[in-house]
């Protein structure tokens, strides 16, 4: 790889490419490791070995086809992490239905959204998690499903929707129990489970990954068995995995973070999942690293920093911690030392991509000198290959600051039902276009100095400030609106909006907060809101997004 003079390279590997399904993939690594435990959920008390989780697997898909789902169906996941969560990954994958991730966070206004969208048949949901009543939500959206059937939902506002499984052993007016699905397959069913082993491709869409959208609307990433079951392999090759390991996941599993970097990356080397919560807790990821006794542990940048900074930090045994990833947002080069000395992860890697490429594209490795681990995003995993452009589509001399492309076998099949943004993202010769600047030096390592689009990094979190001022643009009082982001040293960036009113109205800070409660996920409501009466603008009338973070910056810190 040294002495590359163009931006361009492509990642090697002497191992093929895994051209299988997720579920005869799953099936033959439980046939190789039965008593292994596969999954460990801390908070629902579930320890089962990988025999056992096969067998749970197969009945809850034998079920959905008792229902009627078919391959190619859309079934949504709408929850935190739990048992039941993984079991939908898996069984969906094993029929070939489309895995449908809704975020937890989402609200009424997203929530019908990504449902219509995406055209769910059926959607699995928990009961509710703190403030988020999701029962109470789709009643809401769908006030039918109080007197209809079980699984006989009719919906003017979600048409596509049938069924509901609701998580838990209660029952709820015209919702299917997720325990009594899991009960209902019968012996046709599960030969044609056993058909459908045979039917599947590889190259089957099997998951719907919900991104801010830069136009306004979240876009749906459609992945395949062998995007994301090759990208959660070569991640746990990466982290050296085996059926020895066992790999703490607080990230969510409705993310490529959780679901591919973290179950696929454990389900495909025989290790173990680990979920300490049901969302992010320092203290529980702690203890169960602790107890556990995890080799390995995930987390975006901040939550290595809550978990160092806790409290009790110094009580728990750590010693067990080799490697993990860090990935979502950039690590600063002292969390990343911290992490590596005083969390005993002496081969932590650093990944760095987007959820369109499956969703990891570069990853340092345990053995990259430690200032390569420190100031980059590590190289091209194998068999994708990475260019950096200038705006006419041309390789940058090495050193010198272009836009990350890739292509290869990880990249999403497309936009679900949205060409346009597809032919947007993806060229005609299948580069993904990822909105990154990049730098790469002539060994392939690649630093990322800055981004194209307008997007704000919240803890991890991808906010486009389109999606949330076209949400606001539908309060009466609001004429016009910019939402931009402003560096916070402990989320990274704070969402900031400045308004304009229409003539003779009046608003307040807290009634913009209040109008966004409860219909747009919590980390895109602006912290800090200013009502304007015109915007910094260029002498050509464009706005200046950077200026008015500037300006905000000097203020809060005038205010501090």
């Amino acid at each position: 790889m040294a002495g590359l003079t163009q931006s361009y390279t492509c990642g090697g590997s002497s191992d093929p490419i895994i051209y299988n399904t997720i579920g005869n993939y799953f099936e033959e690594v439980a046939r190789q490791h039965p008593d292994t435990e596969a999954l460990v959920v801390c908070h629902q008390e579930i320890r089962w070995t990988y025999a056992e989780f096969n067998r749970r697997i197969d009945e809850l898909a034998a079920g959905l086809l008792h229902l009627g789902i078919e391959t190619g169906d859309r079934v949504g996941i709408w929850g935190p992490n739990s048992y039941e969560w993984v079991l939908t990954q898996m069984a969906t994958a094993k029929i070939g239905a489309i895995l449908v991730c809704i975020n937890p966070a989402y609200r009424l206004y997203e929530l019908e959204y990504a449902l219509n969208k995406s055209g769910c048949r059926a959607i699995v949901s928990a009961e509710q998690f703190k403030s988020s009543k999701y029962l109470e939500m789709l009643y809401a959206l769908a006030p039918s499903l109080k007197t209809c059937p079980p699984g006989r939902l009719r919906s003017h506002k979600i048409p596509a929707l049938e069924m509901v499984i609701r998580m838990g052993d209660s029952e709820s007016p015209g919702m299917l129990n997720f325990p009594s699905v899991c009960a209902a397959g019968t012996e046709e069913d599960r030969k044609r489970l056993e058909e459908l082993r045979r039917e599947l491709r590889p190259d089957d869409a099997i998951n719907i990954q919900f991104t801010s959208g830069t136009t306004g609307n979240p876009k749906g990433a459609t992945l395949t068995h062998c995007n994301i079951l090759n990208n959660g392999y070569l991640t746990g090759a990466g982290m050296q995995l085996s059926a020895t390991d066992r790999l703490c996941i607080p990230v969510p599993l409705y993310h490529c973070f959780g679901m591919v970097l973290g179950n696929l990356a454990v389900f495909s080397h025989g290790a173990t999942a680990v979920y300490p919560s049901e969302v992010f807790d320092p203290e529980a990821t702690l203890r169960a690293v602790e107890s556990e006794q995890c080799t390995a542990l995930h987390g975006v940048p901040t939550m290595f920093v809550t978990e160092l900074a806790h409290p009790d930090f110094e009580k728990y045994d750590l010693s067990t911690l080799r490697t993990g990833v860090m990935a979502g947002a950039p690590c600063p080069v002292d969390v990343m030392k911290r992490v590596i000395s005083d969390m005993n992860m002496k081969h932590i890697l650093i990944g760095y991509g987007q959820t369109e490429v499956s969703p990891i594209n570069h990853l340092t490795l345990p053995e990259d000198p430690i200032e390569k681990r420190v100031e980059t995003v590590g190289r091209a995993v194998p068999w994708v290959e990475i260019k950096l452009v200038d705006p006419d589509g041309r390789v940058v001399p090495i050193g010198e600051k272009g836009e990350v492309c890739t292509r290869g076998y990880s990249v999403m099949l497309g936009y679900w039902n949205d060409e346009e943004q597809t032919r947007e993202t993806i060229d005609v010769a299948r580069w993904l276009h990822s909105g990154d600047l990049g730098i790469m030096d002539d060994e392939g390592y690649l630093r990322i100095v800055g981004r194209i689009k307008d997007m704000i990094i919240r803890g991890g979190e991808n906010i486009y400030p389109r999606e949330v001022e076209e949400f606001l643009y539908t309060h009466p009082k609001i004429k016009e609106v910019q939402v931009f982001g402003i560096p916070e040293p402990r989320m990274g960036e704070e969402v900031c909006a400045w308004i304009q009113l229409r003539k003779g109205e009046s608003l307040t800070e807290e009634e913009v907060k209040a109008f966004c409660k409860g219909q747009i996920t919590h980390f895109k409501v602006p912290k800090h809101v200013r009502f304007v009466d015109e915007y910094p603008m260029t002498v050509t009338g464009k706005i200046q997004k950077f200026r008015m973070a500037e300006i905000m910056s000097e203020e809060l810190q005038n205010a501090a």
